[in-house]
Parts: C-alpha cells; structure tokens; sequence
C-alpha cells in the first residue's frame, strides 16, 4: 500500500527544493464481469476469493462508461479514472498523449478466462467507429498466459473470402470452418486489427490489451441462449461492412520473457507492451517514454518504489498505472512483469 503518513511532509519538501510533487502510482478497484462462457480461474491467478463460478473477465484499467476504473487506496481513493483525468491529466497522460486524446484514457486492459468457446465476432476500425458509435475502433492483443492442453482459438480466414461467401457461410452455419485455427502455448502473442474475425475457444486465459471501445459485433454464437432463455444477439449486417476481407492474418508469435531484459511483446501505433522477468531488482526508465504505463505482475510477487519512497505491492495477477511524470520506478521481487505504454 502507498504511504500517505507523510505525504504533507513530502510536498512541503518539494516545495522548499522546488522538486515537483510527485504524483502517485495508481491501484485500481477490480471489474469482474460474469458471462455464461467464464470460469474461476480469474481469481485463483490473482489469489483472491472465488468471484463466482462464470467470470470471464476482469477488467484492470478501464475508462469505460458504466465499467469506469475507480482508484483502490491512497489519496485518491473512490476517485473514478476519469475524475482523476479531469484535474491531473498531464501528469497522468504526458505532454504528448495529452495533446492528442485529452482527458480520454485510450486504453483497456483486461484477464479473459475461457472456460467455454467465445462468439465468432469482428471488431470495426476507427474510421467505421466513429461514423457507427461516435468513438474508436479497437485493435487487440491476447497474451497467453496459462491455456489448457486442449485450448484452441480462431484468428482470421484460412481461405480467401468475399462479403457474399461470408454471409452464406454464416447462414448455413459454417463460418467456423472458414477461420484459422491455432493452438496456443504459454507466451504466445496474437494481434487482431479491427477486421479480423476472431474468437477465444474454450481453455484459454489470456492477459488482453486493446483500445479502449467496448464495440463488438457478434457474428455466430453457437445458437446458445442467454440466462433468460433468449438466442443471444447477432451482428452480421454490421459485421459485414467491418471485415477486412483482403487481411494477412499473422501467425503467433512465442516471446518468453528473460532476465533483466525488456521484450517487445507488441508495437504498433495504439499501444507497445513489454514483457520483463524481474529476479532481484530492476529500474523502469520512464522518462524515455513519454507516456502513462501500465504494469500487470503475470507471474511471482513484485514490489514497486516510486523516486519518493513510497511502495506498492504487485503480486501475480494484479496491476497498477504509473503516470508519465514519474520518471524511474524501482522494481523488485522475483516474477514477469508486462508494461503497457503508448510510443
């Protein structure tokens, strides 16, 4: 937990040095979302009491209406992610993120545990976005964390496809056939543009990384019904103009974290993420990035010291955001420590 106890002692100090006044890193309330596909795993990961029995997501960083992050401890404790924006935005973003998205935290950050198949669904890109929901379009990132030995997941076409061979795959039930299949192991990264259809089959538990948008078409769900008996809704007439139909789906890609090294796990213009395997002590240069970043402890038990001294506990399955003022985090523990930044 951050100290607090002296935190007027703290700014008076700065005040007298005229050093800024170091704003906090953040913990987040956890978001669990109960779907009928979910399972328990969520909560074994991060150690904690049983959620139920169908949460298939938890939700770590969010700015999204009606699933808003709200902060855990420390002095801003109750505070909505955007409340905090509001009134500290160019700490939080950085100079050049603030310029561009404001006091619009661009992205969402969640666990996925799989315990049943996922609908068949494709996600729009900005410019279709914005026109359709007056927002952005989402790109995602799944990294695999722990599948079973039987977990498979769907990621754009194995053969070439038009809007008309779609559609009747859809209506006569055989989309499925029409998607590559992968099966993934422990570190695989997959990156989904808006366009590519997709799907997590059973036995999955990803970490997820992705615009923040929560716009989904659904375009095959198995005939499955929801808790009251109803076919869940579909998609398809939106899904068709979202597709990209001429799109490469690229291949998994195993990354394996090392020691004392800072991976790419993915780069591309919404987000970078890494991947650090921390055994002992290791410092996060964070004025090299320009940007808030969010760090998820996926494996061990770490602790975090910000340049003021004060700590803040990651075990295994938990996440914190630092804002971009801070300029170096001490890190220690033994455990893989994922970051989340935009370059």
């Amino acid at each position: 937990m951050a100290s607090n106890v002296n935190m007027a002692n703290f700014n008076y100090i700065c005040m007298i040095f005229q050093q800024p006044i170091m704003f906090p890193i953040l913990k987040f309330n956890t978001i669990f979302k109960s779907v009928l596909w979910g399972g328990t795993r969520i909560a074994d990961f991060k150690g904690i009491a049983s959620q139920g029995s169908t949460i298939g997501e938890s939700w770590e960083v969010s700015p999204i209406t009606g699933y808003e992050s709200v902060v855990a401890e420390g002095q801003f404790k109750g505070s909505s992610l955007s409340s905090i924006l509001a009134g500290h935005g160019k700490e939080i973003m950085g100079e050049r993120l603030y310029k561009k998205y404001g006091n619009n935290f661009p992205l969402l950050v969640k666990f996925i545990d799989s315990a049943q198949d996922l609908s068949i669904q494709v996600h729009p890109d900005d410019e279709l976005a914005a026109k359709r929901h007056d927002g952005p379009g989402k790109i995602e990132m799944w990294y695999s964390l722990l599948p079973s030995p039987s977990a498979y997941l769907y990621a754009g076409f194995s053969e070439p496809v038009t809007p008309e061979k779609f559609l009747d795959a859809v209506n006569n039930g055989r989309i499925v056939d029409m998607l590559k299949r992968f099966t993934p192991r422990q570190g695989d990264v997959y990156l989904l543009p808006p366009g590519c259809v997709h799907a997590l089959g059973a036995g999955n538990f990803v970490l997820e990384v992705q615009q923040a948008s929560d716009v989904t078409y659904r375009i095959f769900d198995y005939n499955r019904r929801d808790a009251e008996g109803k076919l869940r809704q579909l998609h398809v007439q939106e899904s068709i103009d979202a597709i990209d139909y001429d799109l490469k789906q690229r291949d998994a890609r195993n990354i394996p974290s090392a020691e004392g090294k800072e991976i790419i796990l993915e780069n591309c213009p919404q987000f970078t993420s890494t991947i650090i395997k921390v055994s002992g002590h290791h410092v996060l240069d964070m004025e090299r990035r320009d940007s808030f970043s969010i760090v998820i402890a996926t494996k061990g038990n770490l602790v975090l010291t910000s340049p003021d001294g004060s700590t803040y506990p990651l075990p295994q399955g938990h996440t914190l955001l630092i804002p971009a003022v801070m300029p170096k985090v001490a890190v220690d523990g033994e455990g893989d420590l994922v970051t989340v930044f935009i370059n």
